[in-house]
C-alpha cells in the first residue's frame, strides 16, 4: 500500500519535468531553426538561450507544488529571454502554462490574478521590451491567451473539486451501506441465536420431563410410557422441522429486511399445541383471553409466542410448579401477556442463563418491555407488553 501511495505521489512530478523538457526543448528548437523571429537583429542561440530553457523546465516541473513562483518565473522568462534578443516568440507560451496550473491548485480568484498578471507581462514584453508598434493588434490576442489559460485551469479545477467530493460523498455512501450491512447481519445473528435458544431449550426441557416420567412408569404403567415417548417423538419432529426452517434461513442468498425477522413463522396460532406439550409433562395450564382477539403482526405474533415458549420452559426447568396461569389481554394499541406460576418465589431463569434476557430483547425490539420477578402473592410473574402498530 505504501508503495502504492509512494508511486501515485511520484508520478505528478515525473509527468511535470516530462512537460518542462518537451516546453524547453521544443522552444529552444524553435528559435535555433528559426521559426516565427521576431526581430530582425537577432543573436544565436547560447549558454543563456539553454540556461532560460532550464530555468522553464524547472518552473514548469514544480508547478503544481509553487504555483505562484512557477507563474512568476515563467513570465519572467520571456523578458530576459527578449531583452536578450534570442529569435523566436514561442517562449511567450511558457506562462500560459503556470497561469493554468495556478487557476487549478488555487481557484478562480488566483486563476484571474495570474491571467491579469500574465498579461500584463505580455503587453511590457511586447511593446516596451520589443518597442514595435506593429505588433499593437498582438496584444489583444496575447490577453486572450492569458485570460483563456486562467479560465480553463479555474474550470479544471472546480471539476476535479467536484469530482474528489463527489468521490468522498460515494465513500461515504459505501461506508454507512457496509455498517448498516454490517448491522443488520449481527442484528439477524442474534435473531437466528435467539430461536435456536427458544427451540432446543423448550424441545429439551419437555423431552426431559417426559423422560423422567416415562423411566418412572415404565415399568408399573407401560401405557403412560409409551404416551411419553409418543410426545417425546413429537417434540423432537417439532423442533427438528423449526432448526432445519432456521438453518434454511442461513443458507439463503436472500438479504434480511430492517425489521422483518427472518425465522420460522410461529405465533398464537400454535399456542394451543404448545400448551399441549406443557400439560403433558404434567404442568398445568390456565389460559384466560381478554378482548377481541385479531390478527397480529407476524414480528408481534412471533414474538408473543416466543416469549410464552420460553417463560413456560423456564417453568418446567426450574419453578417446580404445577400450575400456570396464562392470560392474553387484546387491546386496540397492544398486546399484553401474562405468565404466573405457583412455584417457590425464586427466579425461574438459571444463573448466568438468557432466557429471560432474550425475552425482554424481543419485547424491547418491538418498542415494549418485559419484567420478570417474584410475584407478591407468591409464585413468579412474567409480564409483557407488545406494541401493536397501526395498519398505514
Amino acid at each position: 500500500m505504501r508503495e502504492a501511495v509512494r508511486l501515485d505521489t511520484r508520478l505528478p512530478v515525473v509527468a511535470d519535468a516530462s512537460l518542462g523538457a518537451c516546453v524547453a526543448v521544443g522552444f529552444l528548437a524553435a528559435a535555433f531553426a528559426g521559426v516565427d523571429p521576431l526581430v530582425a537583429n537577432t543573436r544565436p542561440l547560447d549558454a543563456g538561450a539553454v540556461a532560460l530553457g532550464a530555468t522553464v523546465a524547472a518552473a514548469v516541473a514544480v508547478r503544481r507544488r509553487y504555483p505562484i513562483a512557477s507563474v512568476v518565473v515563467l513570465n519572467a522568462v520571456p523578458l530576459v529571454w527578449f531583452l536578450g534578443a534570442y529569435p523566436g516568440r514561442l517562449i511567450t507560451l511558457a506562462p500560459l502554462i503556470g497561469c493554468y496550473t495556478l487557476a487549478v491548485h488555487r481557484g478562480w480568484r488566483w486563476g484571474l490574478a495570474g491571467a491579469a498578471f500574465t498579461a500584463l507581462i505580455q503587453i511590457v514584453a511586447i511593446r516596451v521590451v520589443l518597442g514595435d508598434a506593429e505588433t499593437a493588434g498582438v496584444v489583444p490576442f496575447a490577453v486572450l491567451l492569458a485570460a483563456t489559460a486562467g479560465s480553463a485551469g479555474a474550470a479544471a479545477g472546480y471539476y476535479r473539486a467536484v469530482l474528489a467530493a463527489t468521490r468522498a460523498q460515494l465513500a461515504r455512501e459505501i461506508q454507512t451501506h457496509e455498517e448498516r450491512a454490517r448491522r443488520l447481519a449481527a442484528e439477524e445473528r442474534l435473531r437466528i441465536a435467539r430461536e435456536l435458544h427458544d427451540v432446543f431449550g423448550h424441545a429439551m426441557a419437555t423431552i426431559s420431563v417426559q423422560a423422567g416420567v416415562g423411566l418412572h412408569v415404565i415399568e408399573q404403567r407401560p401405557g403412560q410410557a409409551r404416551e411419553a415417548l409418543a410426545a417425546i417423538k413429537k417434540i423432537c419432529d417439532d423442533g427438528l422441522t423449526d432448526v432445519t426452517t432456521i438453518l434454511g434461513i442461513l443458507r439463503t442468498d436472500t438479504p434480511a429486511v430492517e425489521g422483518e425477522p427472518r425465522a420460522p413463522r410461529g405465533g398464537l396460532d400454535r399456542l394451543a399445541d404448545l400448551l399441549h406439550t406443557a400439560e403433558a409433562a404434567n404442568l398445568r395450564v390456565e389460559l384466560n383471553v381478554e378482548g377481541d382477539p385479531r390478527p397480529l403482526p407476524a414480528p408481534v405474533d412471533l414474538a408473543a409466542y416466543r416469549i410464552i415458549q420460553e417463560a413456560l420452559t423456564n417453568v418446567l426447568r426450574h419453578a417446580e410448579a404445577r400450575t400456570v396461569e396464562l392470560a392474553l389481554t387484546h387491546e386496540p394499541s397492544r398486546l399484553l401477556i401474562r405468565i404466573r406460576n405457583d412455584g417457590p418465589t425464586t427466579s425461574t431463569d438459571t444463573a448466568g442463563g438468557h432466557g429471560i434476557d432474550g425475552m425482554r430483547e424481543r419485547a424491547r425490539a418491538l418498542s415494549g418491555r418485559l419484567t420478570a420477578a417474584p410475584h407478591p402473592d407468591g409464585g413468579f410473574e412474567v409480564h409483557a407488553e407488545l406494541p401493536i402498530p397501526h395498519p398505514r
